[in-house]
């Protein structure tokens, strides 16, 4: 939050963008960009109610975990902190077992937010990337289904094409700037929290009582491993379509077109050479091979773990 901050202006920018691709899609491409965002919504809705769920099922393992050990003296909370005060009565354990779990439940309800909005930027500029090559083909049949067409009439579709794509790779970079530092946290805090996650999970399977350990630790372990792969996966779709603007270009009717069209092709062809990345803090790209590797790192820490244990 404290990056979304001072990235204020960048983010209305961003969303600025978004408002003016609305507000300029014709009809033939209304119907791309209402399936993108309805999968957006989608996605969203089952990524903020996994996050809030793992919450969930975490204050519940708790729970058991108290009402099986009956305690009286030493009263369980959901996350271990220390208060200025002892809690000597029930109703005490309860407001602070309640306002713990109001806390957790929105916090991870922020994070499901903060990850869905990176999925829906992702998801818009992916479609305006389909509808950029869609474009670009129709502009090479017309060419030969319509003779007569005005060969200056193409021309300037074929540049507004090109200034269409350096929108789409100012969008890109604008998506980079915001959430590159937040993928760099992401990526070493999930790394920790999965290992740590995992070493419970491991410890806890056969031993009396690791049943509520198990309920607290599975599924937020699958959710922790979820937003790694969302921020992996959309780096490498985001990189993939990008090259698919060169593909669609070279793929073509190229050679039916003039040569001043033939020139403005082949600098988007160039220019797509560079695929758009998000990269983590500037360091390394997001992609499921780096997905790959936060899981391997944690299982080899779990493992060193687990046997000094």
């Amino acid at each position: 939050m404290i990056i979304f901050s001072f990235n204020a202006r960048l983010l209305n920018e961003i969303i600025a963008s978004m408002s003016k691709d609305w507000k300029e899609c014709d009809i033939s491409n209304e119907y791309t960009m209402t399936r993108i965002a309805y999968v957006s919504r989608w996605v969203s809705n089952v990524i903020i109610f996994s996050h809030m769920m793992s919450v969930f099922l975490y204050a519940t393992g708790t729970l058991l975990k108290i009402k099986s050990k009956n305690q009286t003296n030493t009263r369980e909370l959901i996350i271990k902190m220390e208060i200025p005060f002892e809690i000597e009565t029930t109703p005490q354990h309860v407001i602070i077992l309640v306002t713990q779990f109001i806390h957790q439940t929105t916090a991870a309800g922020m994070v499901g937010v903060l990850d869905s909005l990176l999925i829906i930027l992702v998801l818009h500029i992916c479609g305006q990337i389909d509808l950029m090559r869609q474009k670009l083909s129709e502009v090479t049949r017309k060419n030969i289904e319509r003779k007569n067409v005005d060969q200056d009439v193409n021309e300037s579709i074929v540049k507004a094409l090109i200034i269409r794509h350096q929108q789409i790779i100012t969008f890109s970079k604008n998506i980079e700037n915001l959430y590159s530092n937040i993928a760099l946290i992401q990526f070493f805090s999930n790394t920790l929290v999965i290992c740590c996650l995992g070493f419970l999970i491991v410890i806890s399977i056969g031993v009396p009582g690791g049943s509520m350990m198990l309920i607290k630790s599975v599924f937020f372990y699958i959710v922790m491993s979820l937003e790694a792969f969302i921020y992996c996966f959309v780096g490498e779709h985001l990189s993939t379509k990008s090259e698919m603007i060169g593909d669609s270009a070279y793929e073509s009717l190229w050679y039916e077109s003039s040569p001043s069209q033939n020139r403005d092709i082949h600098i988007m062809i160039i220019r797509s050479q560079k695929h758009l990345t998000l990269t983590i803090g500037k360091v390394a790209e997001l992609s499921l091979r780096q997905f790959a590797n936060i899981i391997k790192a944690s299982a080899s820490y779990v493992s060193v773990l687990h046997a000094m244990y």
